[in-house]
């Protein structure tokens, strides 16, 4: 069933155009990731599925059952809710409904065969299966604590942070559970943790999803299917982030021999078209203009191929891990530092050496001092134990407020504040233009205020930037946040090729996988540990171990409540094993011996055709099938006998 059609939608925003003829459907249960560069009508798509956009023409079909919601990128509360009352305070209709659905019950209870007070009673127990809704309480308390917001459910939620109140609106929509939830960057602000469990709820709650995301590995968890915003329509490509790009591959290479194709019947065209007579003649003139769209058609398609290469090797390279190898000088020199805020350690006795084309990923839970640190790094705070010795250093920084720019420079004059328009990268003498444009910026953007840009076009602009400067090392904050995924291949193939020291704090795990050498791990309460693993497989040994002390936790629980008990009441251990075990023990081993013989028998009958042509292979293989579950069998329960006898042992 179809939930969101929208049928042949133009759109256009002043002489640009977005869509034209686009078609998109959403059923129910899909999780449809779009993707697509910036500018090229992700977020426009998504508003019109929404319904707060309009296209220009075209139709929108929904089905008006159902409930549609969107995360807001700046959500608003109403004034005067702390934290918790406003997470409360959206879940109204599902506290009514349990509250209506318990009411009917007790009214049930002496009026079993009232026909309308049961459908009545179905429909809220329906609703309540659908939003997951029959204990709320227990939900609330679990996403304050999974997205850091438990030590904040006091606080006015006006008086958070950008980034926190957004927590608060992404926390209040799971918990509602609309039939369909629309998310643009839904990651952005969450560290790995929180984006864990969020993959985590929407994975296990079946949400229908519509989603913006540059988060490639959350995109490849969440998503049954991608739409690539192209050419002013959509492409549809089944399952995660790794299927799409081997699809889109496919797709290339379709398209290549396409083409191929088409320039060989261009040639005889053209070739018919050369000898002049028949061509001129009035029933050959539909075949002529045939000849023409085809030349045009055969200027487009090397462009338009070229074009998706580069994409698609940008996007395959993103699944690669790269080390760049060379002679390294000190830069920093940390000895034993130490920092807290407000009493709360954030590092603690920690060193390390950063030297010269170090790749360094700064990674941990959301204030556990990955940004002090940067700022240590930078200088503008100062340890309060320990030294930062720093060597010739010249740092290029990227923080998410994008301070290096002003709002009233043009593009051309960011780049060239002396005038000309030429600017010096690596070396080399580029037109400003024609350095742009490698971050996808068009020509006529030159003259653009920074003031006018989105966003993510500022973040381009002062990546861009960054790599203008004669820095050998470059300290970035989030430098992923607002970016599309094309925009973040092009920064990993700048940031893999830079010379210097990298030093980086990013929830990006495709992102940090994809960049980082070494791993600084913030793991709270002062703790700073190194690691040369790849992030994700720091987080799924950690996730591993955390699941072990849950267990172990658990086992001691246990324990602890049964040695509790009174001891009259505790059945009497037996100090020996019974008859039959003991036989078992004696005679087992015998057995095994006598069956492994067997087995290797056979196995040398199977090699030699002599031996199992007169009962036939199929037999034979059958016979030696058996065996082995017998041994394994007969194997089995040697060891559980083993295992009795020695906890016997220990309990003597």
């Amino acid at each position: 069933m179809a939930y969101i059609d929208l049928f042949d939608i133009d759109k256009n925003y002043d002489v640009k155009q977005i869509f034209k003829g686009m078609n998109f459907h959403l059923e129910a249960g899909e999780r449809v990731a779009i993707v697509g560069q910036n500018g090229s009508g992700k977020s426009t798509l998504m508003k019109i599925a929404l319904g707060t956009e309009e296209p220009d023409a075209g139709k929108r079909v929904i089905d008006r059952s159902i409930q549609i919601e969107m995360l807001s990128q700046q959500p608003t509360f109403p004034d005067g809710l702390t934290t918790r009352e406003a997470i409360e305070h959206e879940l109204t209709d599902l506290r009514e409904a349990k509250e209506t659905y318990d009411r009917l019950s007790e009214q049930l209870a002496t009026d079993y065969e009232n026909k309308t007070l049961l459908e009545a009673h179905a429909q809220a127990a329906a609703y309540l299966d659908h939003h997951n809704a029959w204990d709320l309480s227990s939900k609330v308390e679990r996403v304050l604590q999974e997205f850091r917001l438990k030590e904040y459910e006091e606080r006015l939620v006006a008086s958070l942070s950008g980034g926190e109140q957004r927590r608060v609106a992404l926390a209040t929509l799971i918990l509602k559970k609309p039939d369909v939830l629309l998310l643009d960057e839904p990651t952005n602000h969450l560290d790995v943790y929180m984006v864990e469990f969020l993959e985590e709820i929407l994975l296990k709650e079946k949400f229908t999803l519509l989603l913006i995301s540059h988060d490639r590995y959350f995109i490849d968890t969440i998503a049954t299917r991608i739409v690539e915003v192209e050419n002013l329509g959509l492409v549809s490509y089944k399952g995660g982030y790794s299927s799409f790009l081997e699809q889109k591959e496919q797709r290339l290479a379709a398209m290549q021999k396409q083409h191929d194709n088409l320039i060989r019947f261009l040639r005889k065209e053209e070739a018919w078209l050369a000898r002049g007579v028949k061509a001129r003649q009035t029933r050959n003139q539909g075949r002529k203009k045939r000849v023409f769209e085809l030349r045009d058609q055969a200027k487009d398609n090397p462009t338009l191929i070229r074009k998706m290469k580069i994409e698609l090797d940008r996007e395959k390279k993103a699944f690669m891990r790269e080390k760049i190898v060379a002679k390294k000088k000190m830069l920093f020199e940390l000895k034993h530092i130490s920092y807290s805020i407000a009493g709360k350690n954030l590092i603690e006795d920690f060193s390390t050496r950063i030297l010269q084309k170090d790749k360094i990923a700064i990674v941990g839970h959301n204030g556990s001092g990955k940004s002090t640190f940067l700022r240590l790094m930078l200088g503008t705070l100062q340890p309060e134990s320990g030294t930062i010795k720093r060597g010739e250093v010249s740092i290029g920084y990227f923080d998410q407020h994008r301070e290096m720019l002003k709002d009233d420079e043009t593009l051309i004059g960011t780049f060239c504040p002396d005038g000309g328009d030429r600017v010096m990268v690596d070396g080399k003498n580029m037109h400003v233009y024609g350095y742009l444009k490698n971050f996808l910026f068009p020509k006529e953007y030159l003259d653009k205020k920074i003031a006018q840009l989105s966003g993510g076009e500022k973040n381009r602009v002062a990546l861009a930037l960054l790599f203008t400067k004669p820095y050998n090392c470059l300290i970035l904050d989030e430098p992923t946040n607002d970016l599309d995924i094309q925009t973040i291949n092009i920064l990993e193939e700048k940031l893999l090729s830079f010379q210097g020291a990298l030093i980086f704090v990013s929830h990006d795990r495709y992102f940090v996988d994809k960049i980082a050498q070494k791993l600084l791990i913030f793991k709270g309460n002062g703790v700073v540990e190194e690691s040369y693993q790849a992030y994700s497989d720091y987080l799924a040994i950690e996730k591993d171990i955390n699941e072990l002390y849950r267990i172990e936790k658990e086992i001691t629980a246990s324990e602890e409540k049964t040695a509790e008990t009174p001891t009259q009441s505790q059945p009497k251990k037996s100090t020996k094993l019974s008859y039959k075990d003991q036989r078992d023990l004696e005679l087992l081993p015998k057995k095994i011996e006598a069956l492994e013989a067997q087995i290797d028998a056979l196995t040398q009958c199977l090699y030699d055709p002599d031996c199992f042509e007169a009962e036939g292979i199929v037999a034979k293989s059958q016979e030696l099938a058996d065996l082995e579950a017998e041994y394994e069998k007969v194997s089995e329960r040697y060891l559980e006998v083993l295992e009795k006898e020695e906890d016997l042992s220990n309990n003597a």
